[in-house]
């Protein structure tokens, strides 16, 4: 049996609580947007160099506001900023557990998989004998059934010439 990482459950108090807290989260930051691909494709890039040079540009525009058009709005770029710097520590604290989460989630399933894998190979050794497996042996086997590459071909319908 493979390497077991990961030896856990979430009770249903647990289970609920942590939900509880993912929606006081999302009540907590009510201006939280979604994005399309699109929109972000079209979007500036933001990252940490940028994010340097962004801080960096708003003390210029603050000791120089002789520099900048009329009606270009230095206090919207104050809030903005102000907002980066007040999410930066939440994204990265909630990326690392996103990251565990998603790393757990990996491991677990990994494990169990291995272990599936394992009842699917004896499950077979054992229905040599008796047969009496044949049912779940076949439900089982459709995960690793291959679709053939005339099935999904457009012009003959998925069927052969013969």
């Amino acid at each position: 049996m493979p390497i077991n990482r990961v030896n856990a459950e979430i009770s249903p108090s647990q289970a609920e609580a942590i939900r509880a807290a993912l929606a006081a989260l999302r009540e907590n930051l009510p201006f939280l947007i979604d994005l399309t691909p699109d929109e972000r494709q079209g979007m500036l890039k933001f990252g940490e160099k940028n994010r340097s040079f962004v801080a960096k540009a708003m003390a210029v525009a603050e000791q120089n506001p002789d520099i900048l058009p009329r009606g270009f709005n230095v206090d919207e770029m104050k809030a903005d900023v102000r907002l980066v710097e007040d999410l930066y520590p939440l994204l990265h604290s909630v990326q690392e557990v996103l990251g565990k989460l998603e790393n757990t989630y990996f491991a677990a399933g990994s494990e169990a998989y291995a272990a599936a894998l394992l009842v699917y190979q004896y499950a077979k050794a054992a229905n040599v004998a008796t047969g009496a497996l044949e049912d779940a042996l076949d439900d089982l086997g459709r995960r690793f059934a291959r679709r053939s590459k005339s099935a999904g071909s457009a012009g003959n319908g998925g069927v052969s010439a013969v």
